[in-house]
């Protein structure tokens, strides 16, 4: 028996596979479609499809679909350690949509939803799932305006790395905006939470012990 007959040979060949087919796929489709996630509910918002409070489930579409994105993002690493499928070309594609989704809902809430700025940082400060929203949202910031090689190349490999490992604070920020913005205990949250908390721990085991060896090697 060959390994390609092998489980794991027919897994890695599929995994293979997988990675040519995403290989042909441009990288600009992910804005693409960051942007059909932004166009279509308000599409449906402008013909009345989303009930009696669009603009409360309009500003809840955006938000899930902006933690849906980021999701995936940090999923990227995990899929490519455990199932051999590379799709890390995508991430700063992912990253950037996630924050043009997020930026959307952001909009929707301070022109649609609060409408009046004397109220906006009040609600800021009072109000704990704004409070956490707007601190993952900041964090986005200067990850999206060093994401490209050039910011790379500038700030040094290690610097960009140590800054970029806020991903890993946004994240679960924002999975914990959701749970306290449903209220209640909802599962569909939780279950989000749990997800986020799962790769976290999978990419934290990976990096955990890669900064061990390095401690070994000094002298």
């Amino acid at each position: 028996m060959t390994f390609a007959q092998t489980p794991m040979g027919r897994t890695g060949g599929m995994a293979a596979r997988i990675g040519r087919l995403a290989g042909h796929v441009p990288v600009a489709t992910v804005y693409v479609v960051g942007i059909l996630l932004i166009a279509w509910p308000f599409m449906q918002a402008l013909t009345g499809a989303l009930g009696p409070d669009p603009v409360r489930t309009l500003e809840q579409k955006l938000g899930l679909s902006a933690l849906q994105v980021l999701v995936v993002m940090l999923a990227l690493t995990p899929l490519r350690r455990f199932a051999w499928i590379n799709l890390l070309r995508f991430r700063r594609a992912l990253g950037l949509t996630a924050l043009m989704i997020v930026s959307a809902h952001l909009a929707v809430w301070l022109f649609l939803d609060v409408r009046d700025p004397a109220r906006i940082w009040n609600d800021i400060l009072r109000r704990p799932w704004i409070t956490v929203g707007m601190a993952a949202f900041l964090m986005m910031l200067p990850l999206a305006a060093t994401s490209s090689g050039a910011a790379i190349r500038r700030l040094g490999a290690a610097a960009w790395r140590r800054l970029h490992m806020l991903t890993y604070v946004l994240v679960p920020l924002a999975a914990v905006h959701f749970v306290m913005v449903r209220k209640g205990w909802q599962i569909e949250p939780l279950i989000y939470l749990a997800f986020i908390v799962l790769l976290l721990t999978l990419r934290l085991e990976q990096l955990l012990p890669r900064r061990r060896n390095k401690k070994r090697s000094r002298p």
